[in-house]
């Protein structure tokens, strides 16, 4: 097995390698922002977002002592001395380590963690077929709008999903509309009009989830940014759901209800075909 290269606060690294104090806040609060970058062809696949999101969450958070130049020179050193041009890109900065306590403590330097992952594609087979989740209630936090560490909650529902050989959930709020799954936002179509949550501090402004909303307006396809209520399901054709590892999936089925005629839609299909273009025009600049 290859072995993975990681850069921790500017040094490279095996990850395996990188060692962590007990008293950094990420062990001990999850006191930290993150953010996953496919690689595709040894590019960084929408950089400049994914970074402006890391900046949103360092100061929502007041996480301070962070060069964003000199984090892009390190995550561009790590993607070329890794060899790799499929892969995954983690980064986090945590808030440093320092005598437990509550609030936050001053003048701490942050910790900066990148590695390259190869990444296999695990999900290319299930763009094709489509897939079943199940419904789940979303106990997580009010500012799901950060990317952060503290994904506990995340991880319940995810497990709940793999539990019943689901590769993702479709939460639901305590009112009864949808927000987004564990990891990836969702989508529905009626009509021929894409139907998604619009982002709020309850529904992170996804990345992937931005682009379709780009993909769809050039390609003439309706979108509404409006919620939708689980027990609306049953009256919607089609249903997917995207993020950066997943691309776009087909959803099939949600719990026992088949969507539409139980396959990958016409909107769905148009939609990865324009991802799959998308990515091969910026591959050729």
């Amino acid at each position: 097995m290859a072995t993975t290269l990681a850069n921790w606060n500017g040094q490279e690294m095996p990850l395996e390698e990188v060692k962590v104090s007990v008293l950094d806040r990420a062990f001990l609060f999850g006191d930290a922002v993150y953010e996953v970058i496919r690689l595709y062809g040894g590019k960084l696949w929408m950089y400049d977002r994914h970074v402006g999101r890391l900046k949103t969450g360092l100061k929502a958070l007041r996480i301070g002592g962070v060069n964003i130049d000199v984090l892009k020179t390190r995550i561009e050193q790590t993607v070329e001395n890794s060899g790799i041009a499929e892969a995954l890109v983690y980064i986090q900065v945590t808030r440093g380590v320092a005598k437990r306590t509550h609030h936050y403590p001053e003048k701490i330097e942050p910790n900066q963690l990148i590695y390259v992952e190869h990444f296999g594609d695990p999900c290319k087979q299930m763009r094709e077929t489509g897939v079943r989740v199940i419904s789940y209630h979303d106990y997580r936090w009010q500012r799901n709008d950060l990317k952060v560490t503290s994904l506990m909650a995340n991880c319940m529902a995810a497990q709940v999903a793999h539990e019943n050989g689901c590769i993702e959930v479709v939460q639901i709020g305590s009112d009864g509309y949808v927000t987004e799954g564990s990891h990836t936002s969702i989508f529905a179509v009626k009509d021929g009009k894409i139907l998604v949550s619009p982002s709020s501090s309850k529904v992170l402004p996804g990345i992937t989830k931005q682009q379709i909303l780009e993909l769809s307006a050039a390609a003439n396809i309706g979108l509404n940014e409006t919620r939708v209520k689980k027990d609306e399901l049953k009256d919607v054709d089609e249903m997917f759901l995207t993020g950066t590892p997943e691309e776009i999936v087909p959803i099939i089925k949600v719990d026992d209800l088949v969507i539409g005629d139980g396959k990958p839609g016409p909107v769905t299909r148009k939609l990865q075909q324009a991802f799959t273009d998308s990515v091969q025009s910026w591959l050729k600049k």
